[in-house]
């Protein structure tokens, strides 16, 4: 069974910095833990960094959440706690906007057809939820998993609408 990992954005601005939110730094050790478990199956593991540059208050994005996060190469860039140390040796994928099409293009490739896709990290109802989608269109036949203990959201009720809207497009929600 080919299995892949992947990690959403769970960066420093996520939890602890300006976008951060309480229990964000709960998720830690669990994602941690699910790294490695992943990493001793022989799995693959990638991760998501929302990555923005100078000129982010000027796009849409900026406009409509004109909070600075994720500036490239900055403290509040760079992965958290000990995900960030679990995840030093797997595939990065910068990302400038909510989805990454380079994700998707990239399990899209034949080499990269998995079975099993977990998703965990942040925010549940934005990044989470949209590379889940583009995962979904690339591997239509491969189980796509949420674990509810290694994702969060600022807002409570969207995080909890989001699975409930995530397992009525036929992902598979766990822990709950």
């Amino acid at each position: 069974m080919k299995k892949l990992l992947v990690v959403v954005d769970y960066q420093n601005d996520f939890v602890n910095g300006s976008l951060g939110f309480e229990g964000a730094e709960l998720l830690d050790e669990r994602i941690a833990a699910k790294v490695e478990a992943y990493r001793a199956e022989g799995a693959d593991i990638m991760y998501t960094m929302d990555t923005h540059g100078s000129g982010y208050l000027e796009m849409q994005e900026g406009k409509k959440l004109p909070i600075v996060h994720c500036q490239n190469g900055t403290e509040g860039w760079k992965l958290y706690g000990e995900t960030g140390k679990a995840c030093k040796d797997a595939m990065t994928i910068s990302k400038h906007t909510f989805g990454s099409l380079d994700l998707a293009m990239l399990v899209l490739h034949k080499d990269y057809n998995y079975d099993e896709i977990e998703i965990c990290g942040v925010v549940t109802n934005i990044c989470v939820m949209a590379n889940a989608v583009l995962l979904k269109t690339a591997q239509p036949e491969a189980e796509i998993i949420i674990d509810a203990l290694c994702v969060g959201s600022n807002d409570k009720v969207l995080n909890d609408k989001a699975l409930d809207v995530l397992e009525s497009m036929q992902f598979t929600v766990i822990n709950r």
